[in-house]
Parts: C-alpha cells; sequence; structure tokens
C-alpha cells in the first residue's frame, strides 16, 4: 500500500504581530491532528508595510481598529488559553528573534523558542529587541545564548531574512500571521483552519 505524502503547510509570521501570537501558540495542536507538517517563515512586515507606504502598524495609525485589536485578543487569548498582558511598546523590533529563529529551524528547540518569545512580549511585557531578554528565553531552553545571538547576526543568516521578507513580497503576503498551502493565501489566525481545509481537499 502506497503511503501518503504528509502535506506542508506554511506559517509566516512576524514577532510583532499580534495575531501571529495566537497562530503560534496552536498551529502545533491543529496541524499534529491533521498530521500536516509546519514550515515555519519569519519573516519582517516592516519593509511590506513601508511598500504600502505605511510607517507604523496599522493598528496604531487607525485607533478605533487598535482598541477592537487588544479587546479582540483579550478574547482569543482567553479562548486558546495564552496568557496576555498588553504590552507597553507596540509594535515591538522583532528583528533579532526573526534572525535567531531563521537561523536554528532545523533545531527541536525554536518551537519553543518562538512561542517563549511571543509570550515574553505579549504576557511579561518584556522589549524583545533586548539581546539580554532573548538570552534568559535561550538560556531557559538550556541553549548557549552568546553563541547563538553571534551566529544569527552573521551576514550569511542576515541575508536568509531579507530572503524570506522578499519570498513574502513574491507570494503577495500583506500581512501576518499568512498561511500558504498549495500555493493558496490566506491571512489571519482565523483563517488557519480554513488553509488546513483547503490544503487537505486540493
Amino acid at each position: 500500500m502506497k503511503e501518503e505524502k504528509q502535506l506542508t503547510l506554511s506559517f509566516w509570521f512576524e514577532f510583532a504581530s499580534t495575531y501571529s501570537y495566537l497562530s503560534a501558540g496552536r498551529i502545533e495542536s491543529v496541524c499534529k491532528k491533521e498530521n500536516i507538517r509546519i514550515e515555519w517563515k519569519p519573516f519582517l512586515l516592516g519593509p511590506i508595510f513601508k511598500d504600502q507606504g505605511m510607517s507604523d502598524s496599522p493598528f496604531n495609525l487607525f485607533p478605533a481598529k487598535g482598541k477592537y485589536m487588544w479587546k479582540d485578543l483579550e478574547r482569543r487569548t482567553k479562548k486558546y488559553g495564552l496568557p496576555f498582558s498588553k504590552p507597553d511598546i507596540f509594535p515591538q523590533n522583532g528583528l533579532k528573534a526573526a534572525r535567531i529563529t531563521i537561523a536554528n529551524l532545523d533545531q527541536n528547540w525554536i518551537q519553543s523558542f518562538i512561542l517563549e518569545t511571543f509570550k515574553a512580549e505579549f504576557y511579561s511585557k518584556l522589549d524583545i529587541s533586548d539581546r539580554s531578554v532573548l538570552s534568559d528565553i535561550l538560556r531557559s531552553l538550556n541553549q548557549d545564548p552568546e553563541n547563538i545571538l553571534n551566529i544569527s547576526e552573521s551576514e550569511e543568516n542576515k541575508n536568509k531574512l531579507r530572503s524570506n521578507t522578499d519570498e513574502a513580497r513574491s507570494l503577495e503576503i500583506f500581512g501576518a500571521p499568512s498561511f500558504i498551502a498549495n500555493g493558496e493565501l490566506f491571512w489571519g489566525d482565523d483563517r488557519l483552519e480554513d488553509a488546513i481545509e483547503f490544503l487537505k481537499t486540493k
């Protein structure tokens, strides 16, 4: 009997993104139930927003939208069992965290790093652009912060993140989280299940 090929869902996320936190907190359990492999794709929204003529998060540019988002995030984190406290800084600079992630996508601790970084930002209200914050997270995962941070800052690794952001542009990704299922774009945490359904039926 021919073994079925495991399906893959590309998960595009940004550490500054509130709704990416929701998806990062639940995507593993959702995909595990469906036997779907996750392709973790960190990228930067800042350059994409700049392409769209925005100098800040739309949740800051449009106060009513921002007010709604924080209330919605409070509801949805409660629904998913994720801890939440509104951060003092928003959006945060997730560049260092994204570089660490893209340098270590093949490591079995990286999913824990991703989620713990989101929790540090959206629950502990820490500044994830701070090297010491990221070092503490890495240390809690029994990793060597100095070595990992130094490798993540190599020019080769910086180019990997730039390449991911360029790829996001080419896929016409305009926000996070986004999911690519069989070449089709789905945007927003509430489209995760739709993306999986599309992946399974094509």
